[in-house]
């Protein structure tokens, strides 16, 4: 009979895969051979018929050998070891993070069999979409009970802003007499730092404050009020186009031939 050691060891290489090294031949009768694992530590000694091969098996718990057909030994891994690498060997979910899937329709004895848990008859209980969200049986739902969220044409943007506003009092105490105003400018000054949906709107002036000195206007509109103390101070205007909505080009005929025919309607009509 002759002797297998299976030593495991404690390295820092990358190489994960187990090696059998065969040292060389001594005037004994016993053979060793040395396992080297980055995650498995310690020792174990199994005698074997000569001639026959050992398997060695790896799982999630630790290391098993396995010779003639028959489990003999288990090393089990040193959760001590505070280096231990991140491998696609030794990676798992954390403890209660994943869960079992139930098995629905195995039984009355296993909780969820008989008619698994949908209830008996009724939409809910069949196949297919069910009930669509936001449907409440016909009464008024509550997205359009709430006059927020009034009607279709409503809807969650009905609240958002059009512009960035800033007033004439801010413009007071940034600029001076004959310096233009507009949005990269109130950027630069500190004055307007707009950040996700308002990044993308135009600027506007406001009326509230006062304003004794000329200025240029390059904005997307102005208020009324301020519009009338900007006129009167002799101030320069440049309002800058709105951004053209897309329409497609089908949209675009149908839209001038409903245009045409309501003029020729009111036409005849005259």
């Amino acid at each position: 009979m002759a002797t297998l050691a299976f030593s495991t060891t404690t390295t820092t290489t990358s190489n994960t895969a187990f090696s059998l090294q065969k040292p060389p031949p001594s005037s004994s009768s016993s053979s060793s051979h040395a396992l080297g694992s980055s995650f498995l530590r310690g020792t174990v000694s199994l005698r074997v018929a000569s001639g026959r091969v050992s398997v060695v098996k790896s799982s999630r718990s630790g290391l098993a050998i396995v010779a003639n057909g028959r489990k003999a030994a288990k090393v089990e891994r040193d959760e001590s070891e505070v280096d231990q690498r991140f491998r696609l060997n030794n990676l798992s979910p954390q403890p209660g993070s994943r869960h079992r899937q139930k098995r629905k329709g195995r039984g009355i004895a296993a909780g969820q069999g008989a008619s698994c848990g949908f209830g008996m008859r009724g939409q809910k209980s069949r196949s297919g979409s069910g009930v669509r969200p936001g449907f409440e049986g016909g009464q008024m739902p509550l997205y359009r009970r709430l006059p927020k969220l009034r009607g279709i044409a409503g809807g969650m943007g009905a609240g958002l802003p059009n512009y960035v506003a800033v007033n004439l009092t801010d413009i007071a105490t940034t600029f001076q007499e004959g310096e233009e105003v507009s949005l990269e400018a109130l950027k630069e000054r500190r004055v307007l730092n707009p950040s996700g949906r308002d990044r993308k709107l135009p600027l506007k002036i406001l009326g509230d404050g006062e304003l004794d000195f000329k200025v240029k206007i390059k904005a997307g509109a102005v208020s009324a009020a301020a519009r009338e103390k900007l006129e009167t101070l002799g101030c320069e205007f440049e309002i800058l186009p709105k951004k053209k909505k897309w329409v497609s080009v089908q949209y675009s005929k149908n839209q001038a031939r409903a245009e045409a025919y309501f003029a020729k309607k009111r036409g005849e009509s005259a």
